[in-house]
């Protein structure tokens, strides 16, 4: 893969730069939020790893901006602030998942992976997935409601593929984290239920029926209301 690291921490830095290199990925390093968010918007990266707290310009705000260019590449927060807000803060700019300093470097490389894994390429020409007025095309990575588009990150892209190939079925927390997430490390319930709200008020706010349900104690279902 081809990442873009955005880390101003010559230590974090020259460490994660030479882990990623050894498994063969290719790594540009900025070391600022002005740089970074110049190098995101510039270069084609299969996937960006983003601190929070950066000289110029925060992570946040670079996520944000990267965002608004409709850029579906691959977010991964890497920050020292690992309060349950900081992490909702940072899902809600855009970022595909968040990972607290310190951290353990395979776990890293497994939520790399996860990121990864629903790239468009990798869909080929698989069948549209649909749910009453909702369309899925794994192909294409385009959704629509009742005919209009809806902008998903890539998580929530995998999150809503992986809840349409089992509609009808009760999916629980522990069948996302090991099938979206694509890693036993735990990422912590309230992330899953942070994700299902993102999902819900992109595709369920402002239509009718309801698609996304909650089972307390059991999960989550799709399934026309």
């Amino acid at each position: 893969m081809k990442i873009l690291l955005v880390e101003d921490e010559p230590k974090v830095a020259a460490f994660l730069q030479k882990g990623l290199t050894e498994q063969q990925h290719a790594v540009d390093v900025a070391t600022d939020g002005p740089i970074g968010l110049r190098m995101a918007l510039a270069g084609t990266y299969d996937l960006i790893i983003l601190d929070n707290l950066l000289p110029g310009l925060s992570g946040l705000d670079v996520c944000r901006q990267v965002r608004a260019q409709n850029s579906a590449v691959p977010i991964l927060m890497l920050t020292a602030l690992g309060e349950t807000d900081d992490k909702i803060r940072g899902l809600d700019a855009g970022a595909d998942d968040y990972l607290v300093k310190p951290f353990a470097f395979q776990e890293l490389l497994a939520r790399l992976r996860a990121l990864v894994r629903r790239r468009p390429e990798a869909s080929g020409n698989a069948a549209v997935l649909f749910l009453a007025d909702l369309t899925l095309d794994p192909g294409s990575k385009r959704v629509q409601r009742a005919g209009q588009p809806i902008q998903l990150t890539a998580r929530e892209f995998s999150l809503l593929e992986y809840l349409l190939r089992h509609k009808g079925r009760v999916i629980s927390r522990v069948d996302i984290l090991e099938h979206v997430w694509e890693t036993s490390f735990d990422t912590g319930s309230n992330v899953i239920d942070v994700y299902i709200n993102f999902l819900r008020k992109k595709i369920d706010k402002d239509f009718n029926p309801k698609l996304i349900h909650t089972l307390v104690g059991m999960g989550y279902v799709m399934k026309e209301e």
